[in-house]
This record gives structure tokens, sequence and C-alpha cells, in this order.
């Protein structure tokens, strides 16, 4: 298992997780608008009062530091060179992305359960199915989900997680911007499409980008180097990054209407 050391985007960036928390709101948006009106009256009354899955789609990274041990929750380690997922191999223990997912679901779904454990379900639920659509968080190659690959990107420092988590979102469109392009972007049969499958299909897809364009796209350069990377790195990802982002908010309207039908 890597250690969790993620790196910034830029110099005097914050030290992000995931999509970061542009990326995450935008998963719980996309996924906002495709609730079905009884899982949307579910979450409601579960998150009380002025709260949506947007207002706590980054809670469960904002908790890392005093809950140590949800670290190893927000991914799944499957090799890089592994053509499928191997639960057994790649989630030791049941400490993976993909067993929480299980996880939580099960006890979202459990109306006999406490509201503080459904509430907490549904918090971490919202933001490790947004988690796995990030392919870093999805695969491992040895270099601490990325944060090893030393980069300079359109001349600025950076590594490959921080790059994937943030650094290409932020050459893009504000939030609301992206929000509009890609809500126009899934027509209901491209969304359709996306629906199709289950979480451990849908991490090997995202595994799948990691191969092709994260590690894929990479230059070769001698290991401990600065990889320069410019602009034709940058249009093979920012498509990646759209469309994972679109992936995730789908998937998870899909999670939690079948969770809370």
């Amino acid at each position: 298992m890597r250690r969790l050391v993620i790196g910034v985007w830029l110099a005097a960036a914050p030290s992000v997780f995931g999509w970061g928390g542009e990326g995450h709101n935008l998963v719980a948006r996309l996924a906002l608008v495709r609730l079905s009106p009884r899982a949307a009256a579910a979450i409601a009354g579960i998150l009380g009062p002025d709260t949506t899955i947007v207002s706590i789609a980054s809670w469960a990274d904002q908790i890392r530091n005093s809950r140590r041990d949800t670290g190893p929750w927000h991914y799944i380690d499957i090799p890089i060179s592994a053509p499928h997922l191997d639960m057994k191999r790649d989630c030791p223990g049941g400490d993976c992305v993909l067993a929480k997912i299980d996880e939580f679901q099960r006890i979202l779904k459990d109306r006999s359960a406490a509201p503080e454990k459904r509430k907490e379900a549904l918090m971490f639920l919202v933001h490790f199915v947004g988690d796995m659509h990030q392919p870093l968080h999805c695969s491992d190659n040895k270099d601490k989900g990325g944060n090893d690959v030393k980069l300079e990107f359109l001349g600025r420092g950076t590594n490959l997680h921080s790059l994937w988590d943030t650094g290409l979102l932020a050459r893009m469109d504000g939030e609301d911007a992206l929000f509009a392009e890609m809500t126009k972007d899934l027509t209901p049969s491209r969304a359709k499409s996306f629906a199709k499958g289950n979480v451990r299909s849908w991490a090997e897809q995202s595994h799948r980008q990691a191969q092709l364009v994260v590690y894929g796209k990479l230059p070769k350069a001698e290991p401990g180097t600065v990889i320069k990377l410019g602009a034709e790195y940058q249009a093979a990802a920012d498509p990646v990054v759209r469309e994972q982002i679109e992936r995730a908010g789908v998937r998870l309207a899909k999670v939690l209407n079948a969770t809370l039908r």
C-alpha cells in the first residue's frame, strides 16, 4: 500500500485529495439532479435542513487528519500492469474504497441503523464514489499514487497525483461553467451508457484510464528525474478528467437511488 503523501499544485496550494473540492462538488451536483424523488426525500431526512450531498461531498477528506484509519478507504491498489481487479490481491482485509462503498451502502440501506451511522455512511459514500473515478485511486505503480512522479507541467512544479487531483481542473472553466457544460454533455443516451455495470467494473474502467493516459501518455524518463509535460499531455488528459467526473456523477446517482429506493 502506498503512503498517503499528497503533493500540491503550486507551491502555495494546500494539500488535496481525490478530485479536490471542485471535482467532488461537480460529482455531487451531477448526481443531485438525477436523484429519484424517494432517494432525494430520504437524503434530506438523513442530512437535515440546509444540507445537501454537495455541501458534504468533501467531508471525508476534511476528517482524514483526525481519523487516520480512514486513509486507505479512499483508494484501491490495482497494479498498473494487471489487466483486471482482484479483490483478494488488491483489497487485503477489506480496507479499500470498493469494500467501503459496499459496507456503507449496507448501512445506509438499513433503516434500523442509528441515524448518525446512516448519516456518516451517506457522507462517505458520496465521496468515495467520486474518489474511485480519479484513475490514480484505482491503480498502483509503486509510486505512492503518483506522488513520487515529479513533474514540471507548463513550467510549474507539481507531481502526478496533484496534477490529476486539481492541476488539470484548475486550468479549465470554473465550477459553474463546467457543471453547465457537463450537464449539456450528459444526454440521456450517454448517461444511460455511463450507468451500466457495477462498482467493480467501474473501478476497472478507471484503472484502464490510468494505464492508457495517466501513465501511458507520460514521456519516458529516468527514475527520480523531473518529467516535463505540456499542452500535448493536457490535450490527452483533459477529456478523461471531464468524462470521469461525468461518469462519477451519473453512477453516484445510480448508487443512491438503488440504496434508498
